[in-house]
């Protein structure tokens, strides 16, 4: 899975956890199931093994549902339009590691082994249940998934990665060894990251890549100056910064 796939997944299952009327809709399932005592529960469970028997069932079903909902939703988006089709897809796969999984509670809770053909079976019976969740999930938070995965994760920060006392201004960047050393108006750091990666991370500072290993920001600019054929940047405090010839036009256009 793609990091932005990963992040829209995680952004989604937030949704869900965070959603009091999801969480209100599992315990009223999961009481119904106890009080009710369906599949024989009533007869062969006292009152308290059988609300955990449930409640670890459902506890175990409802979050393979949601997190194959989920990742359906993430992986096929460039394929399917609807959110809704690409949840029941998940919702529906999600019906054999159901079956599987209530077999092992079943084990869990009478100590009798499941067999293959049972699990199966179990898988069948949970398709009209999974695809009855998907449809009153997608009724009940489809606006709350689409907000959540709409949302643009901010973008990191070359700052972000300095000692609290070190992040100002940013004011140049510069290649040293495997490092990148971070000059800001608080002060400087090494960094352990690539130059090509710092330079993604200067977000809205305004400023030029002058030089294979060096970047400036435009307000820590003093002035151009040639010495010997070769074109120097001269910062405000007194650093002379070499620019290369494939970045010579735009150096002069920008502060000569």
């Amino acid at each position: 899975m793609d990091h932005p796939s990963l992040q829209s997944t995680l952004r989604e299952l937030q949704v869900f956890w965070r959603a009091p009327r999801f969480w209100g809709t599992f315990l009223a399932i999961v009481l119904i199931f106890a009080i009710t005592g369906p599949y024989g529960t009533m007869e062969s469970m006292a009152a308290g093994e059988r609300f955990a028997y449930w409640l670890v069932l459902h506890a175990v079903a409802w979050s393979i549902a949601v997190l194959f909902s989920v990742l359906a939703d993430a992986l096929l988006r460039k394929v399917l339009d609807r959110m809704f089709w690409r949840m029941m897809i998940g919702s529906l796969v999600a019906a054999l590691p159901i079956g599987f999984a209530i077999g092992l509670v079943d084990y869990a809770f009478t100590g009798n082994p499941a067999a293959l053909g049972s699990s199966f079976a179990r898988a069948l019976f949970a398709l009209p249940l999974c695809a009855l969740f998907c449809f009153l999930t997608y009724l009940a938070m489809h606006r709350q998934i689409e907000q959540a995965t709409a949302q643009t994760p901010p973008a990191a920060s070359v700052l972000d990665r300095l000692k609290p006392q070190n992040r100002g201004a940013l004011l140049r960047l510069s290649v040293q060894d495997h490092y990148t050393e971070v000059i800001t108006s608080r002060g400087r750091e090494l960094v352990l990251l690539r130059f090509s990666d710092a330079l993604r991370e200067i977000g809205e500072t305004p400023g030029l890549q002058v030089h294979r290993s060096h970047w400036v920001a435009d307000a820590h600019v003093e002035s151009l100056k040639r010495d010997n054929g070769k074109i120097l940047i001269l910062t405000r405090d007194g650093t002379q910064i070499p620019v290369s010839r494939s970045f010579a036009e735009e150096a002069r256009k920008r502060f000569g």
